[in-house]
């Protein structure tokens, strides 16, 4: 289908300059509005106002531009049917062979916080939904392009079609067009559906597939992992993968797990994660530093794993990281080209760059699917605060002390539930996770910590239901413990810290991860 006129009106910008000029070279008439219509005039390309074609100017602030029977009417006309074109003729419509059209940014603006409710209902956008779905519904003559990512295929179709557009291209960016509106219809309707909790009374989940997956947790399972469209916050599907083979199902949920690590600490930060738990974590000064701290913790554990960091990696770091036996994939919110460099040396070694560091808030929502429904809950963000402990013990921890308490807390946040942490030097040394008994958990915690958790501290993601747990810490020579408190069984640990004489402070809140 050769393209003669095209509609131009999008709220991002990005790219659309250089998409016009591409039209222009196959004499491509361009219709547009608003903004849009002055960026291209501003730039130098020849454009036609959409109120030209109507006759009727922009109205209500910009809410009706394009709704017309003369836009509306040259995009849905059907070429092949004579009555159509008869109708057009005999109304002076004239047909529009492309649509290129983004919405106004609903979901990116209703998740700011503050954000007023005018403010999000004037970011739903009308008039482009309307034309999307009309220029996909007739995409039997009609192309719709409805993201920058698509502009350079659609010049690239062009160049190939000599100005044409094939019923295959038209098809395919029709149901990525479907795809968009379908998405976008959710978000609206999820979050007029808020109630006062802010959970919505029905969940509309829209997401596009971003790359089938080798296979999945093991080899006999299909898998493809699925992006939220404009999720405005850093996620996995986003990162540019920059070295090494595509990522399998087992990467992506380890390297899940780092990066809500990774977003959860302001300071240089690492972790080494080994089936979607840290086996070693730490913060320091510098990230070269941090690294060597997290990989000192357990390093037999560390091979095979994924690394999460929270800086650009520098080139000390990434010696450090080259020179660390078998890492499967190493996450960070940018490489430097000297690091970048050496770390791609090794091909089977999977680079992330997965940009700058930004979390949802804590309004937003996650979910776990479960058979024939999904869980939803906010995020764990709580941040507890030295205020906040409750020191219940005859002896008073240090500052020190309470600064390392603070630190095996946050980690021990981001270890699957029963969980137990022991941390020096603001290092997770022994983590002991998963367990189906909380003493356990501190066995396998002391185990790996070994001479290292004398003179350490510990955390506990929920209460010591007895004092077995806390027993065994203090005979490894944990000197000070942080966990929730609220057991009934709260009185006897109590005198079991005092009579093994260490340090105990409650946080009064609990950070259980299933």
């Amino acid at each position: 289908m050769k393209i003669k006129k095209a509609l131009i009106s999008v709220h991002d910008k990005d790219g659309i300059i250089d998409l016009a000029k591409g039209l222009k070279a196959y004499e491509i008439e361009i219709l547009s509005t608003g903004g849009t219509m002055k960026a291209l005039k501003d730039a130098g390309i020849p454009v036609t106002s959409v109120s030209d074609v109507t006759g009727f100017p922009e109205i209500l602030d910009g809410r009706v531009k394009t709704l017309h029977p003369k836009i509306h009417g040259g995009i849905l006309a059907r070429r092949n049917l004579p009555e159509h074109l008869s109708a057009l003729e005999k109304h002076g419509i004239g047909q529009i062979d492309l649509v290129i059209v983004n919405l106004y940014p609903f979901e990116k603006v209703a998740a700011k916080a503050g954000i007023s409710n005018d403010e999000v209902i004037e970011n739903i956008d009308i008039g482009g939904p309307s034309m999307v779905r009309s220029a996909a519904k007739n995409f039997a003559d009609v192309t719709i392009v409805t993201s920058p990512a698509d502009y350079q295929p659609l010049l690239d179709e062009l160049k190939a079609n000599d100005g044409a557009t094939t019923i295959e291209f038209r098809r395919n960016m029709a149901q990525a067009a479907f795809n968009r509106t379908a998405s976008y219809d959710s978000a609206i309707a999820s979050w007029f559906a808020k109630d006062s909790e802010g959970f919505p009374t029905s969940l509309n989940l829209s997401y596009k597939l971003s790359s089938p997956l080798r296979y999945g947790e093991n080899p006999h399972q299909k898998a493809a992992l699925y992006e939220a469209p404009n999720f405005p916050f850093t996620s996995l599907p986003k990162g540019r993968l920059l070295s090494g083979k595509e990522l399998s199902f087992n990467n992506i949920w380890d390297l899940e797990a780092g990066l809500l690590m990774a977003l959860d600490f302001m300071e240089p930060f690492a972790a080494v994660i080994k089936h979607t738990n840290p086996c070693g974590a730490a913060v320091a000064d510098t990230l070269a530093e941090a690294y060597k701290k997290a990989l000192d913790a357990d390093p037999v554990s560390a091979y095979g794993s994924v690394i999460a960091l929270n800086r650009p990696v520098d080139i000390e770091t990434a010696r450090l990281l080259h020179e660390t036996p078998f890492v499967e994939c190493i996450l960070a919110p940018g490489f430097e080209p000297d690091s970048l460099e050496l770390l791609s040396k090794k091909k089977n070694r999977r680079l992330l760059d997965v940009g700058a560091l930004s979390r949802s808030p804590e309004s937003s929502l996650e979910y776990r699917p479960i058979t024939g429904g999904t869980l939803a809950q906010n995020p764990d963000r709580h941040d507890v605060q030295q205020a906040e402990l409750k020191v219940v013990t005859k002896i008073v921890p240090t500052d020190p002390q309470l600064a390392e308490l603070l630190f095996a807390f946050k980690i021990v946040k981001h270890i699957k539930s029963n969980a137990i942490v022991i941390c020096k030097d603001r290092t997770a040394v022994g983590v002991g996770p998963g367990q189906t008994s909380r003493v356990e958990s501190s066995l396998i915690a002391i185990r790996k910590a070994g001479e290292r958790a004398k003179g350490a501290v510990a955390g506990s993601d929920a209460f010591f239901p007895m004092p077995d747990g806390l027993e065994v810490l203090a005979e490894a020579g944990v000197v000070a413990v942080i966990q929730p408190g609220g057991s009934k069984q709260d009185p006897d640990v109590i005198a079991a810290a005092d009579r093994l004489g260490i340090a105990m402070v409650l946080a009064g809140i609990r950070h259980f991860k299933h």
